[in-house]
């Protein structure tokens, strides 16, 4: 398959075929991108399993509430007293006006937005008005409510009586909020993640111009991954939302850089021993190639078993992550080596690689490094494990489960968390929010006398007449909707209303489609990560021919990812102040840290494989470690980089995912990949590659020799 894919890229003419066809991919991928947007799901109900209980509640829902509304809340609080009545005159004009607001969403026409306005209503002790604004969103989402909140803010802020001020929250308020933050950061995003890995290629490569030839591969897969992603979205079913789409362009980049790493030094080094380039791409594609093929094939499976995952939030994730790291593979075997090819010796410029010199990285850092843990190989992987072990302690501090909505900012203070605060001062916590409770129509008093009895709800009340012989009740939370006392009121809620005989009583509502999430992620966590361990050591046993290796390596991976836990668990804790990270928190970073991570074990291990060969195990593996060690680093310092970048974005989930990324690539990559598995191939020696026959071969090699290739 190597040597097919190879002879495509550095053919004399087929390599300006290959170029061609990929810039009529980008042509038509590109309009297809643009529409992305359009086709995203962030409404939780998309997100949830069909059989959870607040989305059966949500659907027999539909009849009495249409489910594209959300509700506004507009609170007004008078300074030091109680509201005069200036205050409520100006509450009244502004709910009229709320009425007449249209709202535009991208490629669409403007349109009214409003479906209802209900109050002002004076709160108990005289000092605040609260008014709810129902918001139709129709298709729209995030994209009409940002735009559409930010107009309620500059109705009810303008012209108020001095002293009384007036914010916007409630589900609405919260919605236009998370809006107004992805809306447009797609493109900072982007510009922030190509700027941090041109500095660190600048840096790597030392040229003007062999950089961009990684970055055009990379802006093209991302151009093709996204095209592809909206016609699942569009045409499959596939759901799709705001985080997604982010992590999608930081995985290309980051990915789409690291196999395009691996193949420039290969062919760098080939260069050295041919005079023909196409010849010396064609050997370093047979030999980069089934690594860089194993490592994408790997991260993609990895993301594809998100599909066993009860929420389809995650469910809907690993499609859009393996398209596009599959589209970043394949533009890395073929795209790249087809522009290099065609450009030649000269892209390197001022290091070029003469025919007949030596790698320097053959007696560079690596190779140093190499002889030192040669010396204690066995100390070094024991203290190198205490300490990983150490780190990972700090996982007992690691706080999950639902983040209130309050607490779900990184950086700054919305207005939807300071009309929140306002909002529990003077009415019911969970105004706006509401608990919804649907049962059959002819067990609706029982159901409804039950649910009053509920500690935490307050004013259970019918909306509107059965039917289809279904009742639909809602009921106040004195608690925050996103508390823990909310989903501790909705538990019981569900447990009390559920007694009452032939009622087939569900409990839904904003608490409830959280606490279900909160329950699914937890479910998917223990059974995602089994079978990413599973499906990443049967992988590492194909491609080394190996028992020994993959277990060894998959433990060292899982190390560094409690590792990289446990500190980011210290540093949200005592450094960052967040409250908590959502319950999918440790699944996602898993499956990052262990699918990446497994592809510095592949470009590591493939590379010692294969000097093993000819120069025994020991020297193998420093050859392996000096050979790789460099473009490993560079590996790992983009792809850290790039996930980085998600910290540019304030929200506690993204960044806290951006930050233990970074930091887990960055301790597999300078320590566990490069210290602790070098230590652990030279100690256990060539029983790494049982039951193989390399595996039961002989070292062919003194234990004294040093770690460094002669010249070709």
């Amino acid at each position: 398959m190597t040597g097919r894919i190879s002879a495509l890229p550095c053919g004399r003419w087929s390599k300006w075929v290959v170029i061609v066809v990929w810039v009529v991919i980008v042509m038509i991928a590109s309009p297809l991108a643009g529409r992305l947007v359009h086709v995203q799901k962030n409404d939780a109900s998309s997100w949830l399993p069909k059989n959870a209980e607040s989305t059966e509640a949500f659907k027999l829902s539909k009849p009495f509430v249409p489910s594209d509304e959300y509700p506004a809340v507009v609170v007004y609080e008078r300074a030091g007293g109680a509201v005069t009545a200036a205050d409520r005159a100006k509450a009244t004009a502004d709910a009229a006006a709320l009425k007449a607001v249209t709202g535009k969403s991208k490629g669409q026409p403007r349109r009214p937005i409003v479906a209802s306005v209900q109050g002002p209503v004076v709160s108990r002790d005289g000092r605040a008005l609260q008014t709810i604004v129902n918001v139709k969103v129709g298709s729209s989402g995030w994209d009409l409510l940002g735009a559409g909140v930010k107009d309620f803010r500059g109705i009810t802020r303008n012209g108020n009586p001095a002293g009384l001020s007036a914010h916007v929250t409630g589900p609405a308020g919260y919605g236009g909020d998370f809006g107004n933050v992805f809306g447009g950061f797609d493109k900072t995003l982007l510009l922030i993640t190509a700027a941090i890995v041109i500095l660190i290629l600048l840096l790597t490569y030392r040229s003007p111009v062999l950089w961009m030839m990684p970055l055009i591969c990379v802006f093209f897969a991302l151009e093709a991954g996204q095209g592809v992603v909206y016609l699942l979205a569009r045409h499959a079913g596939l759901t799709v939302n705001g985080q997604a789409t982010f992590i999608l362009t930081v995985l290309v980049f980051g990915a789409g850089t690291d196999y395009a790493l691996l193949l420039i030094a290969r062919y760098r080094e080939e260069l050295r021993r041919h005079r023909d380039r196409h010849e010396a791409m064609a050997i370093a594609l047979r030999r980069a190639g089934p690594a860089i093929i194993a490592s994408g094939t790997t991260v993609s499976i990895s993301m594809l078993v998100l599909l066993v995952a009860e929420l389809n939030s995650t469910k809907s994730m690993g499609p859009v992550m393996a398209v596009g790291v599959a589209v970043a593979l394949l533009a890395e075997v073929t795209l790249l080596p087809a522009i290099l090819v065609a450009l030649g010796r000269w892209v390197f410029w001022p290091r070029r690689p003469a025919y007949g010199t030596t790698e320097p990285t053959e007696s560079g850092l690596w190779a140093r490094t190499g002889t030192r843990i040669a010396m204690r190989p066995r100390v070094t992987w024991l203290g190198t494990a205490v300490v990983l072990g150490v780190l990972s302690a700090g996982l007992f501090s690691l706080h999950t489960g639902p983040v209130a909505n309050k607490d779900a900012f990184s950086s700054g203070k919305p207005d939807s968390v300071t009309g929140e605060e306002v909002l529990t001062r003077h009415f019911p916590a969970g105004t706006g929010s509401p608990v919804v409770i649907v049962s059959n129509a002819a067990q609706q008093p029982q159901v409804q006398a039950a649910a009053s009895g509920v500690p935490g709800i307050v004013g259970v009340h019918q909306v509107g007449p059965s039917r289809g012989g279904v009742a639909y009740m809602e009921g106040t939370l004195t608690a925050p909707a996103d508390s823990g006392a909310a989903f501790r009121t909705v538990r019981d809620a569900r447990s009390i209303v559920h007694r009452v005989p032939d009622a087939a009583a569900k409990v839904g509502g904003g608490s409830a489609f959280t606490l279900d999430v909160n329950t699914a992620s937890r479910h998917d966590q223990w059974l995602v990560i089994p079978i990413v361990l599973g499906v990443v050591v049967l992988i590492l046993g194909l491609l080394l021919r190996a028992v020994v290796a993959p277990v060894v390596l998959v433990l060292t991976v899982v190390l560094s990812y409690t590792a990289a836990l446990g500190v980011s668990a210290v540093m949200f804790k005592h450094v960052f102040g967040f409250a908590g990270v959502d319950q999918s928190f440790p699944l996602w970073t898993f499956v990052f840290l262990v699918a990446l991570g497994t592809d510095y074990n592949i470009f590591l291990m493939t590379r010692v494989h294969e000097e093993a060969k000819r120069h025994g195990m020991r020297r193998g593996a420093l050859i392996g470690l000096a050979a790789t060690g460099g473009v490993i680093t560079s590996a790992g310092a983009v792809l850290a980089g790039t996930f980085a970048a998600l910290g540019s974005l304030p929200l506690v989930f993204v960044t806290a995912l951006g930050f233990t990324v970074a930091f887990g690539v960055l301790l597999d990559t300078f320590v566990v990949r490069s210290v602790l598995v070098t230590a652990l191939n030279l100690d256990v020696g060539a029983r790494m590659w049982w039951p193989s026959r390399l595996g039961r071969e002989r070292p062919v090699t003194s234990p004294g020799e040093r770690g460094t290739r002669p010249g070709d």
